[in-house]
């Protein structure tokens, strides 16, 4: 029988005696709930989990990609295509998108995630010169610009590699090294990974999505991609991991992963949420149009960080970074 150990994380600056620090930052807990696909959850002491469990449980993240983790970080969304869900066309010009980027600098983000394919449900695959025609230049053009983190988000290995020779700092790959092959052994030549989950391609992902349980299910698949980087040059303390809200995922599925997000801790990486604008959000905050959709964007990032996860993925940089801000003064024990 496999256990499963999601820390309770707490923000409040009255620890108990027992607290232990959750992944070394701003959260700490004194109790997890005890998981496991046979039996019912069970509220458990620290000393019932396993010495390496709460090794990764409470060890600090190490810095990757020119950023450490003891505070919460923003990602600032670039999208350089022509039919992404939210910014779709926006931003596909060369100096539209040197422009949004400087404001997303401006702003308060800490790194930016530039893509050239939309993976958004039904999205079609784009040939891979066509995606690095589209990533490339803009990359390379914020690089000489400034000197933030860059991440490339794409699924293909050869607009990896030639985004990575062009400035990019970390390869974040919607697929978890699913797709292509070649993309952990280029990834493993970056200052970061970050490996998603996702169900299906996103032209499938959003036709019937089924689990037995979605917190173990996507734990699992997370910890496989993640041995399969390690195994492929890319050691754990270099690996972000992100549940895949939206990929593959119905509104239950969705709000049932961020309600247990503390459980993804235990893979002993940091945590990328990215849930940005995305229907989900729409569908619970009554928003129908991906625009509309800002504020309770927010909400999310808002609970993310109090799950302890250590980047948040937002198309709002500004919003996002005024309200973490005000979460931080509020609570005190945020740095």
């Amino acid at each position: 029988m496999t256990d499963y150990w999601r820390p309770i994380p707490m923000t409040d600056p009255a620890r108990s005696a027992a607290a232990l620090p959750l992944a070394g930052g701003w959260c700490w807990f004194d109790r997890l709930e005890r998981l496991s696909r046979s039996e019912a959850p069970r509220i458990v002491p620290p000393e019932e989990v396993p010495p390496e469990v709460l090794e990764r449980l409470t060890a600090p993240r190490a810095p990757m990609a020119g950023l450490s983790f003891d505070a919460p970080r923003i990602m600032g969304i670039l999208n350089v295509t022509p039919d992404s869900f939210s910014d779709g066309g926006l931003f596909d010009e060369g100096e539209a998108a040197l422009e949004q980027a400087r404001a997303m600098v401006a702003q308060g983000a800490d790194m930016l995630d530039i893509g050239g394919e939309s993976t958004r449900p039904g999205a079609t695959e784009v040939p891979e010169a066509e995606e690095a025609a589209r990533v490339v230049p803009v990359l390379a053009a914020i690089r000489r610009d400034s000197g933030i983190p860059l991440s490339v988000d794409t699924r293909k290995a050869s607009v990896a590699e030639a985004a990575l020779g062009a400035g990019a700092d970390l390869v974040n790959d919607v697929s978890g090294l699913a797709f292509d092959p070649r993309m952990g052994a280029v990834a493993a030549r970056a200052g970061g990974l970050c490996l998603m989950h996702a169900q299906g391609t996103p032209e499938t992902m959003q036709i019937d999505p089924r689990y037995d349980d979605v917190r173990l299910d996507v734990y699992d698949a997370l910890e496989a991609a993640v041995a399969l980087a390690e195994a492929q040059g890319t050691p754990r303390d270099r690996i972000l991991v992100d549940p895949g809200l939206g990929f593959g995922k119905t509104l239950k599925h969705n709000v049932s992963l961020l309600a247990n997000l503390s459980l993804y801790h235990g893979l002993g990486c940091g945590i990328l949420v990215g849930a940005s604008r995305k229907g989900f959000v729409g569908a619970l905050g009554g928003a129908k149009t991906a625009r509309d959709r800002m504020p309770g964007s927010v909400a999310v990032a808002l609970h993310a960080v109090r799950q302890g996860a250590q980047v948040l993925r937002v198309h709002d940089v500004g919003e996002t970074r005024q309200a973490l801000s005000l979460q931080q003064a509020l609570v005190g024990g945020i740095p």
